[in-house]
C-alpha cells in the first residue's frame, strides 16, 4: 500500500468529520470509510496527523465552534449541538480548555484574547536552567508574518502552551526555563495585523511548523534545531488558540 494511498484514505475521513460535526462518530465510523480495520486505521491516521482521531474530531469541533460564534448569531446551546455536544456544560468547559476564552467571552472579544497569561515557572532542577533554542525558516516565496511559537503536551494547539513568545518574522528563537518533561515546539505564522494565534478559519494563518516530541530531563544536551514552516494543510490539526492581542517582543524573548 503506498503513501499516497494512506494519506488519501485519511484525507477521506477528515472530510467525512467536516461534513459530520454533530453526528455521534465512533471510530468504526471512521473506519469504515477509511476502508481499513479499526486498529490500522487509528495507526496510519496518528501517523499522518499526529494525533488521535478522536481528538482530531474534537479539535475540528472547536474549530467550528469559533467560526460559528463570530460569524453568526447562534446561541452558545445552538452552537454547542451543532458541533455534537449533547451538554452545553461540557463543551463550554471544553472550549475554554482549548481556546483560552470561554463561548461567551469568545464571541464578546471577536475571537481576540487580550493577553496569553504568563507561563508559570515550575520549581524543579530542570526550571531556570534549560532552553529550547533554534531557528524559524521560511521557504522561497512563502509570505513572511507574525510568528506564534509555542511549547506543547501534544501536537495539537491548544489549551496554554508551557512556554511560548511572538516573533516578527523567521529568525532565532530561544524558551527559556523549559520545565521537565515532553514537549512539543509548535510554531505558526500569521499575517501581519491579524495576531498572534488565529483559529484555523481565519485566514490570517499562513504556515505551520513543529519539532518534536523532545524530552526535557536534568543533565539533557538541548541542540538547537531549525524549523522550516510549511503552508497549512487539512492534514494538520486546527489552531484552537485565541488569537492574541498584543504587540510582539523583540525576537527571541520570552513573551511573559
Amino acid at each position: 500500500m503506498t503513501t499516497t494511498t494512506i494519506e488519501q484514505a485519511v484525507r477521506r475521513v477528515i472530510g467525512f468529520m467536516h461534513v459530520n460535526l454533530g453526528q455521534d462518530l465512533t471510530i468504526d465510523d471512521m473506519a469504515r470509510t477509511a476502508m481499513f480495520s479499526k486498529f490500522h486505521f487509528t495507526r496510519i491516521f496518528r501517523d499522518a496527523t499526529g494525533t488521535s482521531p478522536g481528538r482530531f474530531l474534537s479539535a475540528l469541533r472547536i474549530q467550528e465552534a469559533k467560526r460559528l460564534l463570530t460569524h453568526t448569531d447562534f446561541s452558545v446551546a445552538d452552537i454547542s449541538s451543532q458541533v455534537g455536544y449533547s451538554s452545553v456544560g461540557t463543551f463550554s468547559s471544553r472550549f475554554k480548555a482549548c481556546v483560552g476564552l470561554s463561548p461567551s467571552a469568545y464571541r464578546e472579544l471577536g475571537g481576540v484574547l487580550p493577553k496569553l497569561p504568563a507561563a508559570a515557572v515550575r520549581n524543579t532542577s530542570v526550571a531556570h536552567s534549560l532552553s529550547l533554542r533554534g531557528r524559524i525558516v521560511l521557504p522561497p516565496g512563502e509570505e513572511p508574518g507574525t510568528i506564534f511559537v509555542g511549547l506543547f503536551p501534544s501536537r495539537v494547539r491548544q489549551g496554554r502552551p508551557v512556554r511560548w513568545l511572538v516573533l516578527d518574522g523567521p529568525g532565532a528563537f530561544e524558551l527559556r526555563d523549559v520545565p521537565g518533561g515532553v514537549w512539543h515546539i509548535l510554531v505558526h505564522s500569521t499575517a501581519y495585523g491579524q495576531g498572534g494565534a488565529p483559529g484555523r478559519e481565519d485566514s490570517g494563518v499562513l504556515s505551520v511548523g513543529s519539532y518534536g516530541p523532545v524530552t526535557v530531563r536534568p543533565g539533557a544536551l538541548l541542540r538547537p534545531t531549525e524549523i522550516v514552516l510549511r503552508p497549512l494543510d487539512v492534514l494538520d490539526p486546527p489552531v484552537l488558540l485565541a488569537r492574541i492581542d498584543q504587540d510582539p517582543p523583540r525576537p527571541g524573548r520570552l513573551a511573559q
